[in-house]
């Protein structure tokens, strides 16, 4: 299984971008929460087909979340 990522872009003009890709459901939503809280409120939000995907069981415990 590939492990998760989250990915910070900057571009020239000071814009950040957050991206998460390997994450089922909305647990890319609180991986990614303390960089969107220290970058401040998005502009706008894009969802992935991840998002929308359901999250298994499997992948919940493997990222420390047993509910």
């Amino acid at each position: 299984m590939t492990s998760p990522i989250i990915e910070v872009i900057v571009t020239a003009q000071g814009e950040t971008r957050v991206e998460t890709k390997g994450f089922a459901g909305t647990s890319c939503r609180d991986a990614s929460q303390f960089l969107e809280e220290a970058l401040g409120a998005p502009a706008i939000e894009r969802l992935t087909a991840g998002y929308y995907q359901q999250e298994t069981a499997l992948q919940r415990l493997h990222q420390g979340r047993a509910s």
